[in-house]
């Protein structure tokens, strides 16, 4: 069966159709790991995991998914490996690509992976880049999904919803942005001024109807069906930290947020997170949080990827 070569860049690259699959598919391979059966579909296949930024959940979600559906991973950093060195990536590319049948890339600029993916043989699937963060938020809607929805009929019960967006205008938010556009939902942005959202790099337009932007987070949260947020110093920004911690000292998530939001609204966090910075514990470790499902669940998530990727529809 030949199956045409398909990359995960940005959320974009997957149409509503291939979601609705891809939900469907993760809720069934994390039934049967949490029931010990075997789901061995991408046996004798290779992952090669490409690190330029260090990872936790990353690493051990597409190291331990890859084993679980019977493959294999080659695991790269900068450090041990041509890339941190002086080979052009398009030639590390074209090599990888003939010795593995899938590629994950976490990195910096966006350009590197669409690099990469332009002179590669196999899928390759980001990470993470400074611009997009798309695997997350593949996990953060499967999470929502499960507490709010049905798996058989996945995004029904995305139509119509509020996410409140509280802190920096990252990738993580530009992801938010791109899904909303695509699936039928809202975000409620609110970010400290200077650290805004740039609608542009999501493809969006200023005045898209899938996100309304506030100065003032509590008006974000107001009636949202899941707030979330992430560190106030992403990896890459160090140096800036002193002054984003000045400018973000009023986009902490509390309680006064929850209590403003429905009150069955979810609290979302990728981790790793800072309590008393941009969440309050009491939020965090609350009744209405919900982030160790959220990363379990890019395991999940990522392995229904991978075998979509690779095989299609089965």
């Amino acid at each position: 069966m030949t199956h045409t070569l398909k990359h995960y860049l940005q959320f974009t690259d997957l149409s509503v159709d291939e979601y609705a699959y891809v939900f469907t598919r993760a809720a069934l391979i994390k039934k049967k790991f949490k029931a010990y059966e075997k789901h061995h579909t991408l046996a004798d296949r290779t992952l090669a995991m490409i690190f330029e930024k260090a990872s936790t959940r990353t690493r051990v979600s597409f190291e331990a998914g890859m084993y679980q559906l019977g493959g294999s991973v080659v695991h790269l950093t900068t450090g041990d490996s041509q890339l941190g060195r002086s080979e052009p990536i398009e030639d590390s590319a074209k090599v990888i690509s003939r010795m593995v049948d899938l590629v994950m890339i976490r990195t910096y600029g966006q350009d590197k992976i669409n690099s990469f993916a332009a002179n590669s043989r196999v899928p390759v699937i980001n990470g993470l880049t400074n611009e997009f963060h798309p695997c997350q938020i593949m996990a953060d809607l499967l999470t929502f999904i499960e507490h709010r929805g049905d798996v058989t009929t996945p995004l029904d019960c995305l139509k119509g919803k509020v996410v409140a967006w509280v802190g920096d205008g990252n990738n993580m938010a530009n992801t938010w942005l791109q899904a909303a556009d695509l699936l039928g939902f809202t975000v409620h942005v609110s970010t400290p001024s200077g650290y805004e959202v740039d609608p542009a790099i999501a493809g969006l337009m200023t005045h898209s109807e899938c996100f309304k932007v506030f100065a003032d987070p509590m008006q974000a949260c107001h009636g949202a069906d899941l707030v979330t947020t992430d560190v106030w110093t992403s990896m890459g920004y160090e140096a800036e930290n002193e002054a984003r911690q000045r400018a973000f000292a009023d986009w902490c998530v509390d309680a006064d947020m929850m209590a403003v939001a429905k009150p069955n609204a979810l609290f979302m966090h990728c981790l790793p997170a800072h309590r008393g910075e941009e969440v309050s514990a009491d939020v965090i470790d609350g009744d209405q949080s919900v982030v160790w499902d959220e990363a379990e669940n890019r395991m999940h998530v990522q392995k229904a990827l991978m075998e979509y990727l690779l095989l299609g529809r089965q």
